[in-house]
């Protein structure tokens, strides 16, 4: 058994399918760490929408907000909002074009009236393959009358009158976006969030605190969020049919969460 490493583990599409994690990952994670593994979520979502059930198998620690947000063994290493200034152009832009906007933070997604109406006329009904998904969503979820003064890390639009991009270009170079991968959505709809911020960033906290290297980490993920993560780590895996710059990178690619692939990931890089 190789020395104690330090796991990062994209939550969708890597370790849980839709919401649903796959009770082998779940021993996987635990045979890890008590192999002296470190193992932590690394996840798009806000911390808030990392529920209690994803992280039932017990971890380390959670980067979350797409590297924003950093925990390890309960403390937080970094929070990082958009400054004040920042903020407000953005909510400034995305009204201007009427965006319908989902406004992440660590302790909750913000939403106001037209957010939450969007939100539940989408949400699936119950036996759906993506009911935990939105019980996630919807439990981190609280309405308010006006985003102003929040401190938030991220804004996920639901729809818009012009392309997300121009948005940013807008507010200006400290911000960045990319469009939805849900085709329904349409016009508008995608991400914003600080430039600099990749999930790396979260990681690099985590790592730097440890006293650590990246020859030290394995991460796992699929989506392209996930590149700069993969790109990082000394040792990684990639899930079946997921970004083609993720599995180019990647020393292992296993099936996907539907399958259990992570069982035979940590298997392969001498986790388990």
């Amino acid at each position: 058994m190789p020395s104690p490493r330090i796991v990062f583990l994209d939550i969708d599409g890597t370790y849980a399918f839709h919401g649903w994690v796959p009770p082998a990952h779940v021993e996987a994670v635990r045979a890890a760490r008590a192999n002296g593994h470190r193992v932590l979520l690394c996840t798009g979502r806000p911390r808030a929408t990392v529920s209690d059930r994803l992280l039932e198998a017990g971890f380390d620690g959670v980067v979350a907000g797409a590297g924003a947000y950093a925990e390890l063994e309960g403390q937080v290493l970094r929070d990082e909002t958009f400054p004040a200034d920042v903020a407000a152009r953005s909510i400034e832009a995305l009204d201007r074009h009427h965006a319908v906007s989902l406004v992440e933070a660590t302790e909750a997604m913000y939403v106001r009236a037209e957010g939450r109406d969007a939100m539940d006329a989408r949400a699936p009904g119950s036996g759906s393959s993506q009911e935990e998904v939105w019980r996630d969503l919807l439990d981190g979820r609280r309405v308010v009358d006006s985003f102003a003064g929040l401190a938030f890390c991220k804004v996920v639009t639901l729809r818009a009158d012009v392309p997300l991009s121009q948005v940013a270009q807008e507010i200006g170079p400290e911000v960045a976006a990319v469009d939805t991968s849900i085709r329904d959505l349409g016009r508008g709809a995608g991400e914003l969030y600080l430039a600099h911020i990749t999930k790396e960033v979260g990681m690099r906290a985590v790592v730097d605190h440890l006293g650590l290297t990246a020859a030290d980490v394995v991460a796992a993920g699929d989506g392209p969020n996930d590149i700069e993560m993969i790109r990082y780590a000394g040792t990684a895996i990639g899930i079946a049919g997921g970004h083609p710059d993720v599995l180019a990178s990647a020393d292992a690619v296993v099936p996907g969460p539907q399958d259990a692939g992570l069982v035979e990931g940590f298997r392969r890089v001498g986790l388990i």
